[in-house]
């Protein structure tokens, strides 16, 4: 069977690697439209903040390609697609014939369209990485536009090499789709003690030669304006295919497209109206379409993701969950807020189940309360022991000696306590061995406390050295 990938990001590079996991009989061409080999788009602040290289966000070794028998046309994008021939084809004019075609073209940033614009550089890629880093080196002061996940961990990075940073945003608080205002006033006032200068409220009409012009008229000076402004699915291929698309590539819960030999996965799919811009749901759904394609478990099939978004800036502790904007008349809310420390925590409860929770500054409820989360089980009657583990007899899931075998520790990646115990009397005896085995810690990275924890554990129970 010919199979065809289009789009080496995270969603087409890790469908590629679950492919061969199952079979070694598929052909695999995979087209990717950037020259680098896969990363790990989620890590990017750390590359720009100097705290990563490039090759420890890699995704796969340049090797593996090859030694797994798969073609990879690496800064090759797919401009057409001929559904009657069923072929792809490249802007080099290469035809590449296809059994089985998954689009995971991802996401592009949305551009604003401004005067001078075109002097302002987006945050996306490894490329952008490097222009930005290369301006920070000359910069007398940054703009960063746009407060939500991006655009923070884009200020922060900048704060963290020394650049005065400006964070302008619209709304009129951080993360408005995952904060509440409280929780957005509580992380501005954070940031700003790490450096980063934040006006909430404003727009930006123009990008001048050494400054940005509000639309107020009001001039900031800025050498570096970095645009954090969210991203879209990238459908243009698949509209011009015929193929249903609505804000996303639309497809069911086998993710196919209204074209059976077609699936998409990742950032450009929507699935039940949904379109996720997070690296789990992309996994879960490169796993589903495997299962289907290799014909491991072809009842496979892919019902929608509970999300969880962490925030990876440094000396920025963030988790925030579902329904986080429910009111007291919709839900029950627990709440604790402590501007002072930085600390916000809030859990939105309905009927009797955690359905959304902001967890900002840190505490040692975040494991606990994304399993109870996850789950969608019952919560114990004592709402403050939820908040402040420990103190009502609520066991801390993160600690190792309590957390279940059946605890999801790695989000992105679905690895239970289990499995990594599992993995380590296996011979997984550090917190590496035990990523290459399960691919905990490799996605989002907000895990690896919890995976260092229980390997430290185990370590301490055999009475050997981590």
């Amino acid at each position: 069977m010919r199979l065809v990938v289009v789009g080496n990001g995270m969603a087409g590079a890790r469908l590629v690697s679950e492919v061969r996991a199952r079979s070694a009989d598929v052909r695999i061409t995979v087209f990717g439209a950037e020259a680098w080999q896969p990363y790990n788009r989620v890590l990017l602040s750390n590359v720009l903040a100097g705290t990563s290289s490039p090759d420890q966000v890699r995704l796969l070794d340049p090797r593996w390609y090859a030694d797994h028998g798969v073609t990879a046309r690496l800064g090759v994008p797919v401009t057409a697609i001929d559904r009657d021939c069923r072929t792809v084809i490249a802007a080099d004019g290469t035809r590449e014939p296809y059994d089985v075609l998954v689009l995971a073209t991802g996401s592009e940033p949305v551009v604003p369209p401004i005067p001078g614009v075109e002097r302002a550089t987006a945050f996306r890629t490894l490329d952008d990485c490097d222009r930005i880093r290369e301006a920070a080196e000359r910069a007398g002061g940054a703009v960063v536009v746009g407060g939500g996940l991006l655009g923070i961990e884009a200020a922060r990075g900048l704060a963290g090499r020394g650049v005065p940073v400006t964070l302008l945003h619209l709304a009129g608080h951080l993360m408005e789709r995952q904060l509440d205002a409280e929780a957005g006033l509580i992380l501005r006032e954070t940031l700003g003690g790490l450096g980063v200068d934040i006006r909430t409220g404003v727009t930006v009409s123009a990008v001048r030669e050494r400054h940005v012009e509000l639309s107020t008229g009001e001039r900031m000076d800025a050498d570096l304006v970095v645009l954090a402004c969210g991203v879209r699915p990238v459908v243009g291929l698949a509209r011009d295919a015929g193929l249903e698309v609505d804000r996303g590539v639309v497809v069911d819960d086998e993710l196919r497209t209204d074209d059976p030999s077609i699936f998409a996965i990742g950032e450009c799919a929507q699935h039940a109206g949904h379109v996720y811009g997070l690296v789990a749901p992309a996994w879960e759904q490169a796993s589903v379409v495997a299962d289907l394609v290799t014909g491991t478990d072809k009842e496979a099939r892919y019902r929608g993701s509970r999300l969880v978004t962490r925030l990876k800036a440094s000396s920025v502790e963030l988790a925030a969950m579902g329904e986080t904007h429910l009111t007291e008349d919709e839900a029950e809310i627990v709440r604790f807020s402590h501007r002072h420390k930085g600390t916000y925590r809030k859990l939105v409860i309905r009927d009797g189940r955690l359905v959304g929770a902001i967890l900002l500054g840190e505490t040692a409820a975040v494991g606990t309360l994304t399993q109870l989360f996850d789950r969608g089980g019952p919560l114990p009657f004592d709402r403050a022991g939820l908040l402040f583990p420990g103190l009502g007899g609520v066991p801390v899931a993160d600690s190792p000696t309590r957390m279940p075998d059946a605890a999801r520790v790695c989000q992105c990646n679905n690895v239970t306590k289990g499995q990594i115990r599992a993995c380590w009397e296996s011979g997984a005896r550090d917190v590496e061995a035990v990523a290459a085995a399960t691919r905990a810690t490799t996605g989002c990275g907000g895990c690896r406390d919890a995976v260092e924890g229980i390997v430290g554990w185990l370590c301490e129970q055999e009475g050997v050295s981590a």
